[in-house]
């Protein structure tokens, strides 16, 4: 089959937005609602093992405040506290933006030029996806992916497969006619149990995961004069990802 999409996990894959993206508009809405909770970055980093912003307080909840009392019923105070941190959220990107990783713009432009689709598949809500898209590259750029696969639009996230299936659905592809790009070991497994190919680009929350099943597992994707570092896996003497290295881990070359 034929190397036809790449589908983008968003959150630590297209930009490093959790510790000072997600996790500052967490604890701007716990300052909001008064409950006197703060996720350091260490304790966010433990956290990010579940995925999803509310499935995210739920456990918090669970494990940590055990004694907390909501002052309304629980599902809709984890509703209302996480479209709160949405808002936040999204004023600090437009405050200070949040750059997007290195060779991300680069490969989606290549990646156009040689008609190869988009898409999105997160955990995040579209209303984060829009925000960071806008102001990471513009608006103009939602209207280069033919998916955009976010929030609450599957019932299981990752690493359920559910948002990658979906994403084929909607393409109308086959998964060995996809690859998709992650940075934990979750989003792995999701894609992975889609039958979709991975290449992962690790931060520093999920450097130490295990991503096994992954064709490659780099620093970033690299710029021209800025190399990305190979942690498992072959470069096959590129020195960053560009779509001709995809096609071969694709398994376009094998036919």
């Amino acid at each position: 089959m034929k190397l036809k999409a790449l589908i983008f996990d968003l959150d630590g894959t297209f930009a490093e937005t959790e510790r000072d993206g997600h996790r500052v508009a967490f604890n701007r809405a716990f300052g909001e609602a008064r409950v006197g909770w703060h996720w350091d970055v260490a304790l966010y980093g433990q956290l990010l093992a579940v995925t999803g912003g509310k499935e995210r307080i739920r456990y918090y909840l669970e494990h940590y405040q055990q004694d907390f009392c909501p002052p309304v019923a629980l599902d809709e105070f984890i509703a209302k506290l996480h479209q709160a941190k949405t808002r936040y959220y999204i004023e600090l990107l437009k405050e200070q933006g949040i750059p997007l990783r290195p060779g991300v713009l680069r490969l989606l432009h290549a990646a156009r030029e040689q008609g190869l689709r988009l898409a999105i598949a997160t955990t995040t809500t579209p209303e984060n996806v829009t925000a960071l898209v806008s102001t990471g590259i513009g608006r103009h750029a939602l209207d280069w992916f033919d998916c955009i696969a976010a929030g609450d639009i599957v019932k299981a996230k990752k690493p359920a497969p559910d948002i990658y299936d979906y994403c084929l659905e909607q393409l109308q592809l086959e998964a060995g006619q996809c690859l998709a790009f992650e940075d934990s070991a979750n989003g792995v497994r999701a894609a992975v149990d889609a039958g979709i190919r991975v290449v992962v680009t690790v931060n520093d929350y999920t450097r130490d995961e295990d991503f096994a099943g992954a064709e490659l597992v780099l620093n970033h994707l690299g710029e021209p004069g800025q190399p990305c570092q190979v942690l498992s896996g072959k470069l096959d003497g590129f020195e960053c990802v560009k779509v001709d290295l995809l096609r071969r881990l694709s398994g376009e070359d094998e036919e």
